[in-house]
């Protein structure tokens, strides 16, 4: 399998040398695998730290800037960061009103997280946690205890970061945080395997014709496989799954932040002809759309297919979502 790559080995360094080229804006150290908002301790915010293995671009590294993180670590392809990586993150980024961090529920990352927050109010950094786990196709995978953590990422992660900007203390960024996820629920599906450049070829077997229901982002088994779908009915199994489990949080019929996600390697022409579908189900079933996303924000390498995020947004949600933001993967008002 060809990839554009010098080596599997140096991936994730070459990579980084490639977006601290591109965004003077960012300090990054290759190094260190740390990521940071230029000027990040300045004006007195809260911090904003998150991270996980990489191969989901442009999460997280992608996010850091105006308006969302302070700072992102990177781990090796589909590895989490290293407590280190998280501790020197949050001494860039703490001014003294402490760093808030966003934790996708994988096990890996769950635990370094925890052992990284221990480290770091050991230094006198005061740390809160959110934990995302908005995948509601399986209660427990692979890599997880629990829901896993998918494409609420990005809502959560712009969401506190505009409230971080707008002077809100540590616990209230960790509330509205923690609020969004709540909030938040995802359905993914793969039409083909991914390829890590480890490995180089397809790390689970999807047949031609078949599409895997509910797969996770690191390829992860989902509900079911079935026979390649039209995006009609892969849309209504999708929003129908995510509706069926978003029922539960209230108000039951208030307006949703929409966001429909490629896996890297589904075109636009499709992501935009499955949103069509999305937005159909969505209007049939009565569900208000206050805003919507469409494009690859919470990858999974090479893969082909797409995920369905929607949140419950109250009034002070929809407000901090509107707020300017401006990272390599996100600008908007700014």
């Amino acid at each position: 399998m060809k990839m554009l790559i010098n080596s599997p080995q140096s991936v994730v360094a070459d990579a980084l040398r490639g977006m601290a080229a591109a965004h003077p804006d960012l300090e990054v150290d290759v190094e260190q695998r740390v990521v940071v908002r230029r000027g990040a301790r300045e004006g007195g915010r809260v911090g904003l730290v998150s991270g996980g293995g990489s191969g989901h671009e442009p999460l997280h590294a992608g996010f850091v800037g105006y308006g969302m993180l302070s700072a992102a670590c990177p781990g090796e392809v589909f590895t989490s960061p290293v407590p280190d990586q998280m501790v020197r993150a949050a001494r860039a980024v703490d001014s003294g009103r402490g760093v808030l961090f966003v934790v996708k529920n994988y096990t890996g990352d769950v635990l370094n997280f925890d052992m990284a927050a221990e480290l770091a109010e050991e230094d006198g950094i005061r740390v809160e946690r959110v934990l995302v786990n908005d995948d509601v196709a399986v209660t427990d995978s692979l890599y997880t205890a629990g829901r896993r953590g998918t494409g609420a990422t990005l809502f959560v992660e712009k969401v506190a970061g505009a409230a971080a900007e707008a002077g809100a203390s540590l616990e209230e960024v960790a509330e509205v945080a923690r609020r969004v996820n709540a909030s938040s629920r995802s359905f993914g599906v793969a039409l083909s395997a991914c390829s890590t450049p480890a490995k180089g070829s397809p790390t689970f077997d999807l047949p031609d014709g078949e599409l895997e229901l509910g797969v996770g982002i690191h390829g992860e088994p989902g509900r079911e496989r079935r026979a390649m779908m039209p995006a009609r009915e892969i849309a209504e199994f999708a929003v129908g799954a995510v509706l069926e489990d978003l029922a539960q949080v209230a108000p039951a019929d208030g307006p949703v932040l929409a966001l429909v996600n490629g896996m890297g390697a589904t075109p636009l022409l499709e992501l935009y002809g499955f949103h069509a579908e999305v937005a159909r189900v969505l209007a049939e079933r009565g569900v208000p759309v206050a805003r919507t996303l469409v494009g690859n924000y919470v990858t999974s390498l090479d893969m082909a297919g797409c995920s369905v995020t929607l949140c419950r947004a109250d009034e002070e949600v929809l407000r901090l979502w509107d707020a300017p933001v401006q990272t390599s993967a996100l600008r908007w008002g700014r």
